[in-house]
């Protein structure tokens, strides 16, 4: 029987900061230092900061990495690179198990995963469009532009609407308009603003519902799929599907 590693961490790097779910769901958020980042548009930039928060967190739970089981988020769309990058941060643990942020936050919020969904992340620098199905990433569009950028709500909109529209007009057209009349998954620092959720639903005329606590709904999704590693350790052996 392979041993079931003692401890785990759920994290999320973002340029808004950096969270954390440790065991019993406690999360832990250290915010990003002006002028600092870690991550900057979805890419690791200050990978020996990224790597002391995450020594910092594992010295709380009173373990090895050799004991550890990690379940990190990723954008939509990352590189190889931005995943060896995480990989390096997290180098000695016993098991490191990679989920896309959109799908981590729709798994965070408890949604149905078998029907399609459209997940929309506002974050401080990225922005991104994701279409769900049967529980996957079946596309996906990405803009570096958010909420630090100092945008108008309404130039947020239009990126959302044009990225929806070239969805629709993709090849999984039919289940973007599915995923619609289902209603818009919104996500991250963006799903804070009052402004940009009417103003969103009135431009694609579909039902905008914020996730609880946008901002760290991704890191509790996570946290569930380390929940269930934990359960069934045989899951932590393989790559989880995104």
């Amino acid at each position: 029987m392979i041993p079931r590693p003692a401890a785990g961490i759920a994290l999320d790097l973002g340029s808004s900061g950096a969270r954390f779910c440790l065991g019993q769901r406690r999360t832990v958020t250290v915010p990003a230092v002006s002028g600092r980042p870690v991550v900057a548009r979805g890419r690791v930039v200050d990978a020996e900061t990224a790597s002391r928060l995450v020594g910092e967190m594992v010295a709380e739970l009173k373990v090895s990495r050799a004991q550890l089981t990690v379940v990190a988020t990723t954008p939509v769309l990352c590189g190889d690179d931005h995943r060896e990058d995480i990989r390096t941060l997290l180098a000695g643990a016993a098991t490191v198990v990679m989920i896309e942020g959109v799908k981590a936050a729709a798994l965070g919020v408890g949604m149905e995963l078998s029907q399609p969904l459209l997940v929309v992340d506002v974050g401080a620098e990225l922005t991104e469009v994701a279409l769900l199905a049967e529980g996957c990433v079946v596309e996906a569009r990405r803009t570096p532009m958010g909420l630090h950028d100092r945008v108008l709500a309404a130039v947020l909109v239009e990126v959302i609407g044009d990225a929806v529209l070239e969805l629709l007009r993709g090849d999984h057209g039919p289940q973007t308009a599915d995923a619609l009349d289902r209603g818009v998954l919104l996500t991250g620092g963006g799903g804070l603003r009052p402004e940009l959720i009417y103003k969103l639903g009135s431009r694609l005329g579909a039902a905008v519902c914020p996730a609880p606590a946008p901002h760290t709904v991704s890191v509790r999704g996570a946290a569930s799929v380390l929940q269930a590693t934990r359960r069934h350790p045989g899951v932590s052996r393989r790559p989880f599907p995104s």
